[in-house]
């Protein structure tokens, strides 16, 4: 198999090996049949190497498996093992919506608990979701705010879906989850596209994994898997801390105010030839249009590696504004660091900056001419969660 096909398995393998890897994976068929129905014929082998991969970790999955389980007469349950007394009894304050693929909660889909939520309901919902891939496509409208996903880590529950910017009818839909609501909340889970990875400039392949169009969103602990937009981070204010994003073009993208504090990014473009100098990714594409905007990224404590020669962003609207402070980046980083889109009239007005970075990749001396080398002054509104007006609305983890 060529190097390009295999890096194509990367997007649909790297949630899958995590998941084997933590011996958390347990099998459901239903997700299979509709994975190995969207691969494309020349990654044939994948089925076999997916359904292998399964049927080796469901021996160390949440439900092991007893000798005796299959004879006739025996009475042992699935669900023997779920949390007892699970989930608790609803509050003043907070509803519980479990859902397990199994059939062990109320619910076997996301999308049947979000439906259950109340309009407009002041409470906290809790949509516990239990380990296990969750082969759906999930939308929260702006009816139903004040939800929150909680998976039991980011390598053992995943919601995942495949939809392009071609079969969605727009990239902003392709989205395998989708949400429009107020203060959401994920704890401990990931959002997936497994489409195939797109070649540099392939018309309609781009692929999102979670479309964030709500004000006031926290991430803990959660991962983000595709290639080309993965993460359409659209508007409003969020949060993101201790998060995995993997990508390969414009991987974080949209015009919203976000902060990502401790978050690794990784990069699955297509390895670089040693001594040529194309590109083939970035991280980010901010979208601010106008200097009356209030939005713009700000990265903290992070890590940028993988594989490529990648941006740390390219000015996809005029006035983009990216800051990335104390983040080790390795050599994947071009010298120059940010692209204007090939316009140099965004070269006045878009905001590229960098703080106490470290690592290969944030050597300056080749760096565009509009990246800025911060100092603290103009570093400080960029380090801090008042960036993103904290104090306004968003909870500690451990009571939000």
């Amino acid at each position: 198999m060529s190097p390009n096909k295999l890096n194509s398995l990367a997007i649909l393998l790297g949630l899958v090996a995590a998941l084997e890897s933590t011996n958390l994976f347990t099998p459901n068929r239903l997700f299979i049949k509709p994975l190995v129905s969207f691969v494309p014929s020349t990654l044939c082998s994948l089925p076999f190497f997916i359904t292998s991969l399964i049927r080796r970790s469901h021996r160390h999955g949440h439900h092991h498996h007893h000798p005796d389980e299959d004879k006739p007469g025996n009475k042992t349950n699935i669900c023997d093992n779920f949390p007892p007394d699970f989930p608790p009894p609803d509050t003043n304050t907070t509803s519980f919506f479990c859902v397990d693929r199994n059939g062990c909660c109320n619910f076997t889909t996301v999308q049947a608990a979000v439906d259950a939520v109340g309009v407009m309901s002041s409470k906290r919902n809790i949509v516990w979701i239990n380990n296990g891939v969750y082969f759906e496509k999930v939308m929260i409208p702006k009816t139903k705010p004040n939800i929150t996903f909680q998976g039991q880590g980011y390598t053992s529950t995943a919601i995942v879906w495949n939809d392009t910017a071609n079969s969605a009818h727009g990239t902003f839909y392709s989205g395998s989850v989708q949400i429009f609501a107020t203060n959401f909340i994920a704890k401990n889970l990931s959002f997936m596209n497994a489409a195939p990875m797109p070649v540099p400039g392939a018309v309609g392949a781009q692929a999102v994994a979670i479309r964030i169009a709500g004000d006031q969103a926290a991430f803990w602990g959660c991962g983000f898997f595709g290639a080309q937009d993965t993460l359409h981070d659209d508007r409003g204010r969020h949060y993101f801390r201790d998060c995995y994003v993997q990508g390969s073009i414009d991987f974080i993208f949209g015009n919203a105010k976000s902060m990502y504090q401790n978050c690794r990014l990784v990069s699955i473009a297509s390895p670089v030839a040693e001594g040529t100098k194309g590109i083939n990714g970035a991280v980010t594409a901010q979208g601010r249009a106008s200097k009356d905007e209030n939005s713009g990224f700000a990265f903290v404590n992070c890590s940028i590696g993988g594989t490529g020669r990648i941006w740390l962003g390219r000015a996809w609207r005029p006035f983009s504004t990216v800051v990335f402070s104390f983040t080790a980046m390795s050599d994947i980083i071009a010298p120059e660091g940010w692209n204007d889109f090939n316009d140099p009239a965004r070269d006045q007005s878009i905001f590229y900056g960098e703080y106490n970075c470290s690592g290969d990749g944030a050597n300056a001396a080749a760096r565009a001419i509009y990246a800025q080398r911060l100092n603290d002054t103009q570093a400080s509104p960029f380090l801090n969660v008042s960036f993103i007006d904290a104090d306004q609305w968003l909870q500690p983890f451990t009571t939000s």
